[in-house]
């Protein structure tokens, strides 16, 4: 008999660690409010506010509506990994970075423009000038040319190759990030000289080696025409477009208020000095 009281003892050890190890599942499905997925819906000016009215079809209507992750979704960078600080942004973009360590902060506007004009089907206006000054429209790469560096300067070639896909028309932006940035950005647009003209779609921006550049995604006024806006930006190394929380006004965050002759503009994780609110000229 011991020996199967104890094969017994044992039955019910077994039994009770089994039962012990389990966890018990307390999580919740996550539940996405489609109605709340955009830049414009998801973020109510503040009181007093009210969204600008952009115009149809505009590059600024496009951000108005870009679409976003869910709330609370981290920051990530092109290899997937999580970026080590997550206290900067409130939002995120849903457009990947790619798999390079290339679409940093003017990378992103470029992709941002770059896209609406694909969607629109504008493919003989995208084109954008590198930082040496040479420049490269997505005819002339569709059509089989490449680039080839010489010294400080790119050559182009013909590699003979035509291809008008989508899947190749990221690999010219591939290009673009390489070889344009926040000097090629800020030669190619215009200053906006009074805050009655800021708008959706603008940018400040520092040109240099290293330099930065953030994007005006929303623009909010009341009625006597203050405005206030959301600003995204990507950084380095090349992570998801973001949009900023605001340190210094927590009241106010996320919206910014913004002067085209402050002589400085803090944001989450730069100082722009002097400020420098810009246009690209396709857009003036």
């Amino acid at each position: 008999m011991y020996p199967l009281k104890r094969f017994g003892l044992l039955l019910l050890l077994i039994s009770f660690q089994n039962i012990s190890s389990q966890v018990i599942e307390t999580t919740l499905p996550l539940v996405i409010d489609e109605s709340r997925s955009s830049i414009r819906t998801r973020f109510a000016p503040p009181k007093g506010f009210y969204w600008a009215k952009e115009q149809p079809g505009s590059f600024s209507e496009f951000l108005n509506n870009f679409p976003l992750h869910p709330p609370n979704f981290p920051v990530r960078d092109f290899t997937g990994a999580l970026i080590g600080h997550q206290q900067h942004h409130i939002a995120l973009l849903k457009i990947n970075v790619g798999e390079k360590n290339l679409q940093q902060c003017a990378d992103a506007w470029i992709r941002l423009y770059a896209e609406y004009l694909w969607i629109n089907q504008r493919f003989d206006d995208i084109g954008f000038e590198l930082t040496s000054k040479q420049f490269f429209s997505w005819n002339d790469f569709k059509n089989g040319a490449r680039t080839l560096e010489t010294g400080n300067k790119v050559r182009f070639v013909n590699s003979g190759k035509a291809d008008d896909s989508y899947e190749n028309f990221q690999k010219y932006l591939e290009v673009i990030f390489r070889y344009a940035g926040t000097i090629s950005l800020d030669r190619e647009s215009v200053p906006v000289t009074n805050n009655a003209a800021i708008r959706t779609g603008d940018f400040l921006i520092k040109p240099g080696s290293p330099g930065h550049s953030v994007i005006i995604v929303g623009v909010a006024r009341n009625a006597s025409g203050k405005k206030l806006y959301l600003l995204a930006e990507s950084f380095m190394p090349a992570q998801d477009i973001h949009i900023l929380v605001n340190h210094r006004n927590p009241q106010l965050s996320p919206w910014y208020e913004l002067d085209v002759d402050a002589p400085e503009t803090v944001t989450a994780k730069y100082i722009f000095k002097p400020t420098s609110i810009k246009r690209f000229h396709a857009l003036r």
